[in-house]
């Protein structure tokens, strides 16, 4: 039994979730205390207010509704989903593109039996097993 346990967690891909898993829950901590410290203020110089909107409230029937916690959450969402996108998603994107560009995908053609894609250098089809010529790129007519 142990063994098994021993085995589960040696596995590669369980230390690596693990591992992303303490990382991402740093980084939430840096991206959360800049848009504290930072863009929520930053907001609340633009629209003329202290930057904190949850004292505001309005009442209805002897109801109160704080609508202002819900507009602090929902600002700290927007600019923490625009922080990661433009500090982190748009430029692990533009290096992964430059760095390591797609490879260009080999030219198909159907299969004559079964109208499957296949490679052209194919011999046989994968999803019939037809033998098929092989088309030879380049090739002169």
């Amino acid at each position: 039994m142990l063994k098994g346990f021993r085995d589960f967690m040696m596995r590669g891909n369980v230390i690596d979730m693990a591992v992303g898993v303490v990382i991402g829950a740093a980084f939430t901590g840096v991206v959360t205390g800049f848009v504290s410290a930072f863009l929520t203020p930053l907001v609340g110089v633009v629209v003329g207010a202290a930057g904190d909107f949850s004292t505001y409230k309005f009442g209805v029937a002897g109801v109160t509704f704080p609508y202002g916690q819900f507009l602090n959450v929902l600002i700290a969402f927007v600019m923490t989903a625009a922080v990661l996108y433009f500090c982190v998603v748009l430029p692990v994107t533009k290096a992964t593109a430059r760095y390591m560009p797609k490879q260009p995908k080999a030219p198909k053609r159907p299969c004559p039996e079964c109208l499957t894609e296949i490679p052209q250098a194919a011999r046989r089809c994968a999803a019939c097993t037809a033998h098929v010529e092989p088309v030879v790129i380049g090739a002169q007519r």
